[in-house]
């Protein structure tokens, strides 16, 4: 067995630009033979993909999978809406959430999951290869139930669980399964156009609520209401902002003229039991991602303008 030295590991590294524990393993693998590890590297596909590492996955699918009392969603980026159609992708996808249904929702114990013989990772890396186009598992959410459903709902979706918008939402409830799916299939759809950022008031993050108090407060003393009336108007405005972020507040889009709330009340009859929302996921495809502006038309008028 060679002696693997730590320089040896960084010339593969940077000959490849794959992983140090992937160089040190290929290094292994060969008995310490640099060209024969890069080939190997290449032959995993982890080369190549290292090399595309650094371009931008900001498209890609979401990906559902609902199974008994628990539901999962995944965001899996590509470059191109393109690979977002391809079968292969789409297969990738729809493993990694089953995987994540199986495993939990963090990140790295996905990844290090292993389906067959491969790693989730090795996968990944396998796939980049072939399609040729930098990805990436981003995020994995999940909810449960004691007793009740999961519901779900894809938007855009491109095939049975994958889409560019992924709603899964709890219904804690002993009533009729098949009631309570087909209303929570509505709620999931009201998520996923309504976009709420907590189930009720309780669940806003406190320094959402301070700003907000800030604001409306700002606003009625530059209008100049009196100091003694300010608090009693703030706290009028909040209720105003609830029914906007709040999914419980919100205007159901099935029937705007009730809240969720309401609408969830009217299902309890329905569903033969009392309902509760107690959890849900709304992940949209690239949110968050910052994507680099291109000036197309600069770069075309660079390429025609004249020496």
């Amino acid at each position: 067995m060679a002696n693997i030295t730590a320089l040896m590991v960084k010339e593969l590294r940077e000959r490849t630009g794959a992983g140090m524990m992937d160089c040190k393993a290929a290094l292994q693998e060969t008995n310490g033979d640099m060209e024969s590890a890069v080939d190997l590297l290449r032959k995993k596909g982890l080369a190549k993909a290292a090399k595309k590492a650094g371009r931008i996955a900001a498209d890609g699918l979401i990906g559902l999978a609902v199974q008994g009392q628990k539901g999962v969603v995944v965001e899996v980026n590509s470059e191109t809406d393109f690979v977002a159609r391809n079968d292969l992708f789409q297969g990738l996808v729809k493993m990694i959430a089953n995987v994540a249904h199986a495993v939990g929702t963090d990140v790295e114990k996905i990844k290090a999951a292993k389906v067959g013989h491969l790693t989730i990772a090795e996968a990944l890396a396998d796939t980049i290869a072939k399609i040729g186009e930098n990805m990436s598992l981003r995020r994995a959410s999940s909810v449960s139930v004691g007793k009740g459903v999961i519901a779900s709902y894809v938007h855009n979706a491109v095939e049975e669980g994958l889409g560019k918008i992924g709603v899964i939402v709890a219904l804690e409830s002993t009533g009729n399964p098949e009631e309570l799916k087909r209303f929570g299939r509505m709620v999931a759809m009201h998520i996923a156009a309504s976009n709420p950022q907590a189930i009720d008031s309780s669940g806003l993050d406190p320094d959402v609520v301070r700003r907000e108090k800030e604001v409306l407060a700002d606003k009625f003393k530059a209008q100049g209401k009196p100091a003694s009336m300010i608090d009693k108007i703030v706290e009028s405005g909040l209720k105003t902002f609830y029914k906007e972020v709040c999914l419980l507040d919100q205007a159901f889009i099935h029937e705007p003229d009730k809240s969720v709330a309401q609408a969830v009340k009217e299902a309890e009859g329905k569903a033969g039991g009392p309902v509760k929302v107690t959890g849900y996921v709304r992940y949209a495809l690239g949110e968050g991602i910052d994507r680099p502006e291109t000036d197309f038309g600069g770069e075309v008028a660079a390429l025609v303008k004249p020496n």
